[in-house]
């Protein structure tokens, strides 16, 4: 996969992209990361890429040239053609079926918008607006790196093992199960036995109950769009029903 990210600030991303799961995928060649300093797409010898806004108001504004110039020198070097995805408060929420249908993309631009906002005019070069949440942070740097990282994860190859994110939380619609490790006791507490029994069959049936009961209990809203069998909605209506003999629900 091939993703192109514009920025003000390509010196934040060296970390996170140098590191762990994303470093791996890099070196394996299974996806190619570029940042792009969109400075050095301004059309004048100061580099600048933002000025005050029309009718008045704090703060500073986007250009719409430099960006526009940036995402055509994309197209002269064979990134573009893919999905342009602009950073910001006013976008989609950005949840795992957006990161399931970006990772399908191909290849993927991440504008990183930065003080007032962006020029109105740049969303005509953008196909999908994203916001990471229902708060404001300083530019969408933060923001492209957990798109980056949540995306990269189901590029086939990435993870270590074949299908090892189908069982994250929200990949099917649910929060994880419980997960535990040595030693078998710590502080007083054991690993539930069913876990210890070597028997798959009751060890995946325990997993997918301790899921359900989870997303019950802290996420009720993930249920409605859930995807559930029959034998999920009988365990469910069993939960609800002890958490209503005990004054829980």
């Amino acid at each position: 996969m091939i993703i192109s990210i514009l920025t003000l600030f390509p010196m934040m991303f060296a970390g996170p992209f140098e590191s762990s799961i994303i470093k791996r995928a890099r070196e394996r060649g299974l996806v190619d990361i570029e940042l792009f300093d969109i400075r050095d797409f301004s059309p004048n010898r100061h580099r600048t890429v933002d000025d005050t806004p029309y009718g008045g108001g704090g703060g500073m504004v986007m250009q719409a040239e430099p960006i526009r110039r940036a995402l055509g020198h994309l197209e002269e070097r064979g990134r573009g053609g893919g999905a342009v995805v602009l950073l910001c408060p006013q976008g989609r929420r950005f949840d795992q079926d957006a990161a399931r249908a970006l990772s399908a993309a191909g290849k993927l631009v991440l504008i990183c918008g930065h003080y007032e906002g962006v020029d109105e005019r740049v969303r005509e070069d953008v196909d999908l607006e994203i916001s990471v949440g229902d708060f404001v942070v300083t530019g969408g740097e933060i923001p492209a790196m957990l798109v980056v990282d949540a995306v990269c994860r189901l590029i086939p190859g990435v993870l270590g093992e074949p299908g090892g994110a189908a069982d994250d939380s929200f990949a099917g619609g649910l929060l994880e199960y419980p997960q535990y490790t040595r030693p078998r006791e710590y502080l007083g507490r054991e690993v539930p036995e069913v876990l210890l029994s070597g028997h798959h069959g009751e060890v995946e049936r325990w997993r997918r109950q301790e899921a359900l009961l989870r997303t019950l209990v802290r996420r009720p809203d993930l249920i409605a769009g859930a995807r559930l069998a029959a034998g999920d909605r009988e365990w469910l209506a069993e939960l609800a029903h002890r958490l209503r003999e005990l004054g829980l629900a």
